[in-house]
């Protein structure tokens, strides 16, 4: 069955009425949480060595073995499968087919839009395909208010705004930043602006926006660093795409203001989130570097790397990095003309 939006909590609230929960999109670190979560409402925890049976690539041959098996200690058992594709579709057939209450979990963030096992999945009532894509907006600020809240921690709007920028679209990314962010709140219960720059604002994790405005700037060195620790902490180069993205279009944005007879500074002002005081300088360089057309193709660029990085088998993490250093040589080469 496929599992929308309005009808998710079916699946992480009571994920005892499914045999098979399938786990798809471009957010890894949604999939990881999601089944984590379904995990935890059968066995409990996720370490159980007795309920829980994890398996990577190597091990997908054991997957039959591992769903039939008998809990030795009581209770449903939870087989949870790394990088699922279509080349478990037998051993899935084989275990729908069997009788047993083992949970089997398939996490499979690069799996296509036209899979088998996605379309034999969606088509049994037993089973829920669900599907993890990357949050923005609204919808990735309601999550970090809802996580808040856990917290008993409320957020002013205006830094809700620039934590929004700033996080990024990878779940586990954005969880890491808030739970930091919730203890810094502690007993006051209400976070600022203030609060958030300075929680995060410096933070060593892996950022995005550290990335992007290396890259505009042509800090080529400091770009590559960035990307390829992004790339190790497992954020997706369709999420490293789209922090480009909303980078290339602040920077337009104010690029088509000031064409329109606007001053610059005001410009500037006018964006939401606003650009982080301590990033103003790099805003400002790129802004210098990058006309109005220059900008227009870069976009072009970056909705076609998101696309490519969208294709089965496409070489993804290796055009992310291609891209990157195209955007740095651009921007290297105009500032040679300053």
């Amino acid at each position: 069955m496929k599992i929308d939006n309005r009808s998710l909590s079916r699946v992480t609230k009571a994920p005892g009425s499914w045999r098979v929960i399938l786990l798809h999109g471009e957010d890894t670190g949604l999939i990881r949480e999601r089944a984590q979560d379904a995990t935890r409402q059968i066995a409990g925890t996720t370490d159980d060595p007795f309920r829980v049976a994890v398996l990577d690539k190597e091990t997908h041959d054991r997957l039959e073995e591992e769903a039939l098996a008998l809990s030795l200690m009581g209770g449903r058992r939870v087989v949870r499968v790394r990088d699922a594709s279509d080349t478990l579709l037998k051993a899935v057939t084989t275990v729908l087919e069997t009788t047993t209450d083992t949970l089997v979990i398939l996490e499979a963030p690069s799996l296509p839009s036209r899979s088998k096992l996605r379309s034999l999945l969606e088509k049994r009532p037993d089973c829920a395909s669900v599907g993890c894509y990357p949050e923005e907006g609204r919808t990735l600020e309601g999550t970090i208010t809802q996580m808040l809240a856990a917290h008993k921690v409320r957020i002013a709007p205006d830094a809700l705004h620039w934590l929004t920028g700033r996080l990024g679209a990878d779940r586990s990314a954005a969880r890491s930043e808030v739970e930091k962010l919730a203890l810094y709140a502690n007993d006051s219960g209400t976070l600022s602006l203030e609060d958030a720059h300075a929680c995060i604002g410096d933070a060593g994790s892996v950022s995005l926006e550290d990335a992007a405005f290396a890259a505009t700037e042509g800090r080529r060195a400091e770009a590559d660093l960035a990307i390829e620790r992004a790339l190790t902490e497992g954020i997706s180069p369709i999420a490293i795409a789209r922090a480009f993205l909303n980078h290339l279009h602040r920077l337009r944005r104010v690029r088509a203001a000031m064409a329109d007879g606007e001053s610059k500074s005001d410009a500037i002002k006018a964006l939401k989130p606003p650009v982080f005081f301590k990033r103003t300088a790099g805003f400002n360089r790129a802004l210098e570097l990058w006309p109005l057309p220059a900008l227009s193709d870069a976009l072009q660029e970056t909705q076609a790397l998101e696309l490519s990085c969208k294709q089965t088998g496409a070489p993804d993490q290796l055009l992310c990095k291609r891209y990157v250093a195209t955007l740095c040589g651009k921007a290297a080469r105009a500032a040679k003309r300053y």
